[in-house]
This record gives structure tokens, C-alpha cells and sequence, in this order.
């Protein structure tokens, strides 16, 4: 069964949704091995992949290039393409034309824009236009030089309030779902509560409808410190690196290979 927005948006109150990020061709395979019903291809490629400090610096043919890769791997999970600063910010009409590049040239089956009640007329034109749209609001990593860093949103009972209005704002604009990030665990259950679409926490807690995580950060691949709301499934980072050491060893002693690895 091919995962499609109507059906993920379907799934509020019915059960929980599960989403992970892919990358390339062998992630997305995983991902979609396992039976999770969306895959964003984050702009976090940018630092989880390509080395990045920020999103900041990712490209339109970056995000292009990986989401084909990523629906080279997949056969019944949602694709959801992230749009990069400054590929929709300028204007709808730009929003159009690089969404829809995703959905004719990527093979994607949605995009997702950061940004609350601002974004409503650009998501509204989307969705009109046949491109469906993941929200985004909370903590936006494209705006985190205007937010002076990666800081937990809605801690006052005013930004609580206009996180409020910007969920029910993005709904009524026609997204079918809407990414928190970084928002109290309350709020986020309080906006969930509010919204007939599903909500997809990341650092938002368990009341929201779903859960996004980067899989590199689930995975324990990078042996780098991850942030409070990632859950390590897997600690992968030492067993790489002793697979890597064992390889270079066996392959200065001359043990490798061995006859049983050649013709």
C-alpha cells in the first residue's frame, strides 16, 4: 500500500505515526524495510551528511539529488521532500515552480516549509496548485540566526499563544500535518489537541501525534553528542569503528584477504 497525505493525515486519533529522515538510496530502503509510513528528506542532510554547520548552506540540486536517490529505496512510504532557505521564502511564485521540481524531477509525493501564519497564502497556493504540504513551526532551523541559536520555543506564555495561532493558521491553510519542534511538552499537547491534522514532534513530547528523528542520531552512527530529545535505538559509531580498525589491520598484516576471498 503506497502511503499518501490523505492517509497519514487519516491516522490522527486512530494511532501514533512514526516518521524518519533518509538520505540516500540504502537509508531509505531501511527505513521503508521496517514499515515506517513517511520519509522526510530533511535539510538536515546538511549537517548530518554533507558536513555543514547549519541548514543554511543546502542547495535545491542537494535536496533534489538526494530525494531521487531516497525514491530510488522506497515503494510504499510517503516522501516528503524539505524545502531549503531561500527556495520558497522569496516569493509563492518561487515556491511553486522548486516544489514543483521536487514532486516532477525527485519523484517526491510532498514538500515541507518551516513558518507559521505568514506561510498561510504560500501553502494555501501549494496545496491548490496539488503539492502537499508538511508545516513546520516551533524551533525553524532556517531562522536560526534570527532566533540566536537552536533554543526550545514557546517558554512564555505569549510565544506559547502565537505558536498556537500559527498551528491552527498552517491547518487552515491546508497542510496535512504539521512538524513541532522544540516546544514544552504541554504545548505540544495542547496544540495537538487543538489541530484535526496530526502533529509530528521532534523535542515536543509524547502528546503530539507522531515522532520525526534524524536516523543518523537514532542510529548512534556520528559518536557525537545528540540533543535531549534523541533516543539512541542503536549505538552503531563504536562497532563501525572497530570494524574499520580490524579491516586496516588485517590489511597491513596480510591477513586480508584471505583464500577464501579469492578466485
Amino acid at each position: 500500500m503506497k502511503w499518501t497525505a490523505a492517509k497519514i493525515k487519516a491516522l490522527k486519533g486512530e494511532r501514533k505515526i512514526a516518521m524518519l529522515t533518509a538520505y540516500d538510496a540504502l537509508t531509505a530502503s531501511l527505513v521503508e524495510d521496517a514499515g515506517i509510513p513517511a520519509v522526510l528528506v530533511g535539510d538536515s542532510l546538511g549537517m548530518a551528511v554533507l558536513g555543514y554547520e547549519t541548514t543554511l548552506p543546502v542547495s535545491m540540486e542537494e535536496m533534489l539529488h538526494h530525494t531521487a536517490a531516497v525514491s530510488r529505496g522506497i515503494t510504499n512510504a510517503l516522501i516528503i521532500a524539505d524545502m531549503p532557505f531561500m527556495s520558497y521564502q522569496p516569493s509563492v511564485a518561487l515556491a511553486l515552480e522548486n516544489a514543483g521540481r521536487f514532486l516532477k524531477e525527485a519523484r517526491a509525493d510532498a514538500v515541507k516549509i518551516e513558518g507559521g501564519a505568514f506561510r498561510a497564502e504560500m501553502i494555501e497556493s501549494l496545496v491548490e496548485n496539488g503539492v502537499p504540504v508538511l508545516g513546520h513551526i516551533g524551533l525553524t532551523p532556517q531562522s536560526v540566526k534570527e532566533m540566536g541559536g537552536y533554543k526550545v520555543q514557546g517558554k512564555t506564555s505569549e510565544q506559547a499563544r502565537q505558536l498556537m495561532d500559527d498551528a491552527m493558521a498552517v491547518e487552515q491553510a491546508g497542510a496535512f500535518a504539521l512538524v513541532l519542534e522544540c516546544v514544552p511538552a504541554e504545548l505540544g499537547e495542547m496544540i495537538s489537541n487543538a489541530l484535526a491534522i496530526p502533529t509530528i514532534g521532534i523535542g515536543a513530547g509524547a502528546g503530539c501525534d507522531g515522532q520525526v528523528l534524524v536516523l543518523t542520531d537514532l542510529l548512534g552512527v556520528s559518536g557525537k553528542p545528540a540533543p535531549k530529545f534523541v533516543k539512541k535505538f542503536a549505538t552503531l559509531h563504536p562497532l563501525i569503528a572497530e570494524a574499520l580498525a580490524s579491516y586496516k589491520t588485517e590489511v597491513e598484516s596480510g591477513a586480508f584477504p584471505s583464500d577464501e576471498h579469492q578466485y
